[in-house]
C-alpha cells in the first residue's frame, strides 16, 4: 500500500473513533434472541461498542497479519506464541500500576515481560545445552503461571468486579475495548505498518538469509530487536479481543495461509494483512449473533477456514489444485501415449502417416498394453479434442490432421531426447527408452530447439529410427 494512502485512512479510523461514545454498551449486552435481526443490526453499524470493536478488530488484525508474515518466514512460530503467553504478567503489572485497566500502562508492562521472556530465552540458549524449543516451553509455561497467580491475587483483593476488564486478556473480548483501547492500538498500527515500509528490505535479507545480512554490514542484532519490539507490541493491542491463549494463532494463521497463495513477499504482507483483517470482523460478526459468544475464538476460526480454503484450493499449493493438475497431467499422458502407438504402427506398416490411415483398435490395446475399455476412454476423449476418428463399427480408428501432429510432436521429442543422451550424457542407446518415455511429454517447444540445434539437427535417432520434423517431414 502507498504510503500517501496511510494517513487518509488512519484520520477516518481516528474519526470514527471520537464519533463513537466512550462509555458504550458491549457486544454482548446488545445481542437479541434473533440472530437474522443481529445480522441485520451488524451491518447498520449503528451500535457504538460495535463501531469501536470494528475498529479495533481491523486495525489488530492488519497488524498480525504483516508481522505475522515475517515470523512464518523467519520460522519464528514457537517465539511468537512464548512471547504472547510472556506477556501476561506484564499485563497485571499494568494493572496494579493504577489500579484500573489504563491501556498505556498495561501496553508498557506488557510490552517489556515480553521481551524479558525473548531475552530469557536468548539466555537460556547462549548459557546452557539447551535448545531454543525447550527453553521457549519452559518460558512460555513459567510467565504464564506467573501471571495466572498474579491474576488470582488481583481478583482476591480487589473483589471480581475490578478483574471483569483484566480477564479479557485470558480469553479475549472485542466487547470491552473503549476509545482509549482503540487510540492506543491505531498508534501501534501506524508505527508498525511504518516500520514494515521502512525497513522491509533490512527484514527481508535477515529473513532470508542472516550470514549474507552479517556480510553486508546490516546491524542484525538491532533488527531482531527492533521486530521483536514491535512483534510485542502487536500481540498486547491484540490480546484483548482474541486471549493470551489464541493471540499467537491470529499471528501464524493469516501469515500461513498467504504463504500458500503468493510467491512474492510483498505480495504476501499484504495478503496477510488482509486474511488477517477479515478474520478478525468475521470474529465480531459471529460474537454479535448470540448472547456471550467469544470473539477471540470466533476470529481464529475465520481465520483457519480461509487456510483451509488456501490448503485446498491455492493455485500452486493447494491439495485439491495439485489433484487435478496431476489427474489432467496423467490424462494428457495417456492421450498423448494413445497417439505415439498409433504413429509407429503406422510406421512399421510403412503406409505412410497421412491421415486417414486405419489402425485396428485391438491392434492399438496390444500396442499400448491396456485393457481395450481403458483404450477407448483415451480415444473417446481424443476423439472430443479432435484428433481421431471412428470408423466402421467402433473397430478402426484414424488419425486427424491435428492428431498426426500432436503425434509427430510427441515422437520427436522422444527421439531426439534419446539421441540427447545417447551422444551428450554418454547413455548407451539400450538405456534411453525409459528416460524418453516420461520426459518426452514435457519438453517445450524452447527447449526442443535447443537441443535441435546442439545436436545438429539430426535426421535420426540412436536406434536408426527417422526423427519427423517440425513440419511434419
Amino acid at each position: 500500500m502507498p504510503a500517501r494512502y496511510i494517513t487518509p485512512l488512519l484520520a477516518v479510523f481516528l474519526l470514527l473513533i471520537l464519533a463513537a461514545d466512550a462509555q458504550a454498551a458491549r457486544i454482548g449486552e446488545l445481542t437479541e434472541n434473533d440472530p437474522w435481526q443481529q445480522a441485520r443490526r451488524f451491518f447498520t453499524f449503528a451500535d457504538p461498542g460495535l463501531r469501536l470493536g470494528l475498529i479495533g478488530a481491523l486495525l489488530f488484525g492488519a497488524t498480525c497479519g504483516l508481522l505475522g508474515s515475517f515470523i512464518v518466514v523467519r520460522k519464528m512460530a514457537l517465539i511468537g506464541d512464548a512471547i504472547s503467553h510472556a506477556v501476561l504478567p506484564g499485563v497485571a503489572l499494568g494493572f496494579l500500576w493504577s489500579m484500573d485497566k489504563d491501556p498505556l500502562a498495561i501496553l508498557v508492562g506488557a510490552t517489556v515481560a515480553g521481551l524479558t521472556g525473548s531475552l530469557v530465552v536468548e539466555l537460556i540458549q547462549r548459557t546452557t545445552k539447551i535448545k531454543q524449543d525447550a527453553a521457549l516451553g519452559i518460558v512460555l509455561a513459567s510467565f504464564f503461571a506467573v501471571g495466572l497467580c498474579m491474576i488470582r491475587m488481583i481478583q482476591n483483593n480487589d473483589g471480581a468486579s475490578r478483574i471483569t476488564g483484566l480477564k479479557s486478556y485470558l480469553f479475549g473480548d472485542v466487547a470491552v475495548l473503549g476509545s482509549q483501547d482503540v487510540l492506543t492500538i491505531t498508534g501501534v498500527v501506524t508505527v508498525t505498518v511504518l516500520l514494515v515500509i521502512l525497513l522491509y528490505r533490512q527484514l527481508l535479507t535477515i529473513g532470508f538469509d542472516r550470514e549474507f545480512a552479517h556480510s553486508i554490514g546490516l546491524p542484525v542484532r538491532l533488527l531482531d530487536g527492533l521486530f521483536q519490539l514491535f512483534l510485542a507490541f502487536s500481540i498486547v493491542v491484540a490480546l484483548q479481543a482474541v486471549g493470551v491463549v489464541l493471540v499467537s494463532a491470529l499471528l501464524i494463521t493469516p501469515a500461513a495461509a498467504a504463504y500458500l497463495l503468493v510467491n512474492r513477499m510483498h505480495h504476501m504482507l499484504w495478503v496477510a494483512a488482509a486474511i488477517g483483517m477479515f478474520s478478525a470482523v468475521l470474529g465480531v460478526f459471529f460474537s454479535f449473533l448470540g448472547s456471550d459468544l467469544p470473539t477471540g475464538p470466533f476470529m481464529v476460526l475465520g481465520a483457519s477456514s480461509v487456510f483451509l480454503v488456501a490448503y485446498l484450493f491455492a493455485p500452486r499449493h493447494g491439495r485439491v489444485t495439485r489433484w487435478l493438475r496431476h489427474r489432467s497431467r496423467r490424462r494428457d499422458v495417456s492421450n498423448e501415449n494413445t497417439l505415439k502407438s498409433i504413429y509407429r504402427i503406422l510406421e512399421r506398416d510403412a503406409v505412410g502417416h497421412d491421415p486417414g490411415k486405419v489402425v485396428k483398435i485391438d491392434r492399438l490395446a496390444g500396442e499400448r498394453r491396456v485393457a481395450r475399455a481403458d483404450l477407448n476412454k483415451d480415444l473417446r476423449r481424443l476423439r472430443r479434442i479432435g484428433a481421431v476418428k471412428f470408423s466402421g463399427q467402433g473397430g478402426d480408428v484414424t488419425l486427424t490432421g491435428s492428431g498426426l501432429k500432436q503425434a509427430q510432436r510427441v515422437v520427436r521429442n522422444h527421439r531426439l531426447w534419446e539421441l540427447y543422451l545417447t551422444n551428450e550424457a554418454d547413455y548407451a542407446s539400450n538405456h534411453v527408452h525409459d528416460d524418453a518415455e516420461k520426459i518426452e511429454h514435457f519438453l517445450s517447444e524452447e527447449k526442443v530447439a535447443e537441443i535441435e540445434r546442439q545436436l545438429d539437427y539430426p535426421d535420426v535417432d540412436p536406434h536408426g529410427q527417422p526423427i519427423p520434423g517440425r513440419g511434419g517431414a
